[in-house]
């Protein structure tokens, strides 16, 4: 068998179920969102409340690595498909890839900042 080193996992059916199971727990977080925003009066301090729930801050870290997850591998499935130039699909990849660490570090430190 052979290991690509740029997908996220093991193999082509690996990466599969991480690439669904990630738009589960994406989908998941945004009905919880849109079921907040349509049930309550939204205000500062009911948006604050909101986000300073445990399960809220765990909810929304879970998805922003989910959402790593779903971008690496898709990236990755896109980039080599498409750019067939190997330096440009490397800083291609390590650009848009390094952007979604980045989300996902701003989102944990702005999360545990509220």
């Amino acid at each position: 068998m052979v290991n690509v080193v740029g997908t996220f996992g093991r193999s082509g059916v690996h990466d599969y179920v991480l690439l669904r199971a990630s738009a589960v727990v994406i989908l998941a977080y945004v009905l919880y969102l849109v079921g907040f925003v349509t049930f309550a009066d939204i205000d500062y301090f009911s948006w604050v409340g909101f986000f300073s729930l445990t399960l809220t801050k765990i909810f929304s870290l879970f998805a922003l690595i989910a959402m790593l997850v779903h971008a690496w591998i898709g990236l990755w499935q896109v980039l080599t498909d498409y750019v067939k130039n190997t330096l440009l699909r490397a800083v291609l990849q390590f650009l848009l890839t390094s952007t979604a660490f980045v989300y996902v570090i701003s989102g944990f430190v702005i999360l545990w900042g509220v």
